[in-house]
């Protein structure tokens, strides 16, 4: 669909979702119930406490539990919930404790990206609607797993690619669809976010108060280290996917969507590297992924050192995180402040929007319990199937990283072509009993 105009009925239907966005708590309550949805936020690290922030002003939802394998980190989230909204909710330790309690009807989850998948079928066969924090999942099986038990059990499942749910980013993707900048033939991710060196930790005991072997969970069981831990995880294989799989993953989907391809394409070729610093990360800190999709490309670039920017896009804090967009007539700049579009050999503005103050969470959440109304998963912004899919993107290019050579990708088959090596790691192996079935 890159590049065409759209027709009338596909516009308005658009434009519908688009009005949801922004409006999607009055529409939940034209769907009949009074009662506030009974919400339990399972992760209270720093993303936990933000879904605490914004569950807390949403009038649908209550924050009825709270759970962590860190009883400081519980402790904490009740003080602060009672603060936000003068009730203190129910503490848990075991996120299946969290499963059994009837008067919980959906789950947040801010968990580390290891853990999505587990947590999300435990979730949808509990008969619990799911938001699971980005990336849907932590490789290519899982998110199959998700997708068919979110399908089977008929669950609201959203993945917290927020993006979706932003008014300009629904309104650029629109102009695109009509041929603001004619045929779309390139799309680029951008995630240049400064990260400082991690440096290097001893293995330690476990702190008091910390369940390690509920947090390890599906990842082997590695000796404590205060790296491992606290959103450093994110570095490790065992437990993250690095930047791209990070930040990265938002703006993987967006220049998928801009792009127009629901699915996955024909090859991938990732290079780069951990330069610079000498510490115990395992992922990249710069990485540059191309996806071949025949008649367009998809590139993604990430740098976690120091930079400068591209394409016009903003800095702030030695940030530039955005998407750029390239068609026969034209260029286009989105990110979270707004979209410029350039038109004409002379590259001329033609077209800006500036993005509203309001953050990106609270519509993306009002949306999700807007479907835990209407029971239809075709209302999500970011149901889980479109969250699995650009979560692949990453893992994709992070299997030609690690194995150092261009793949080609079977996209109707799922796999990659005569490589077995690739095709290992679209799974791995699970530390029981923490154990991703195949069967859901």
């Amino acid at each position: 669909m890159t590049g065409q105009g759209m027709t009338g009925q596909s516009r308005r239907n658009f434009l519908h979702t688009a009005a949801a966005a922004v409006a999607s708590t009055s529409a939940s309550r034209l769907c009949g119930a009074d009662d506030k949805v009974n919400v339990a936020i399972i992760g209270l690290g720093s993303r936990g406490r933000n879904h605490m922030d914004a569950y807390a002003t949403l009038p649908d939802a209550r924050i009825a539990a709270l759970c962590d394998v860190d009883q400081a980190a519980l402790e904490r989230g009740q003080v602060q919930v009672e603060k936000l909204t003068g009730h203190k909710p129910k503490g848990y330790s075991d996120m299946r404790q969290v499963f059994d309690d009837k008067e919980v009807q959906a789950v947040s989850m801010p968990l580390p990206n290891h853990w999505h998948a587990l947590s999300t079928i435990r979730a949808c066969q509990a008969g619990k609607d799911v938001y699971i924090e980005k990336p849907a999942c932590h490789n290519p099986f899982e998110g199959q797993m998700m997708v068919e038990a979110a399908r089977k059990y008929k669950r609201m499942v959203q993945v917290g690619s927020q993006g979706r749910s932003v008014s300009h980013k629904i309104k650029a993707v629109q102009l695109l669809r009509d041929g603001v900048i004619g045929k779309v033939y390139l799309a680029k991710g951008l995630c240049f976010k400064r990260r400082p060196s991690i440096g290097h930790k001893p293995d330690a005991p476990v702190p008091p108060g910390l369940d390690w072997d509920k947090f390890l969970g599906p990842a082997p069981m590695r000796a404590y280290n205060e790296n491992r831990f606290r959103y450093n995880w994110h570095w490790f294989w065992d437990t993250g996917n690095g930047d791209i799989g990070n930040q990265g993953v938002h703006e993987m989907d967006i220049a998928r969507w801009g792009l127009g391809k629901e699915g996955l394409p024909q090859g991938v070729s990732s290079t780069g590297g951990k330069y610079v610093y000498d510490d115990d990360q395992e992922t990249p800190n710069t990485q540059l992924a191309t996806f071949d999709y025949g008649d367009a490309e998809l590139m993604f670039e990430v740098r976690g050192i120091m930079t400068g920017s591209e394409g016009g896009l903003p800095t702030a804090s030695n940030n530039t995180v955005g998407n750029l967009f390239y068609g026969s007539d034209g260029w286009m700049a989105l990110d979270g402040a707004g979209y410029k579009v350039y038109k004409g050999e002379k590259s001329e503005l033609a077209m800006e929007e500036h993005g509203n103050t309001r953050g990106d969470a609270g519509p993306h959440m009002e949306n999700f319990l807007a479907a835990v109304r209407s029971r239809n998963y075709q209302d999500l912004h970011a149901d889980v199937q479109i969250g699995v899919t650009s979560a692949n993107l990453c893992h994709l290019a992070n299997i030609s990283y690690r194995l150092k050579r261009r793949l080609d990708f079977d996209p109707v088959a799922g796999k990659f072509t005569k490589d077995e090596d690739a095709n290992r790691m679209m799974t791995r192996s699970y530390r029981a009993p923490y154990v991703v079935s195949k069967k859901v």
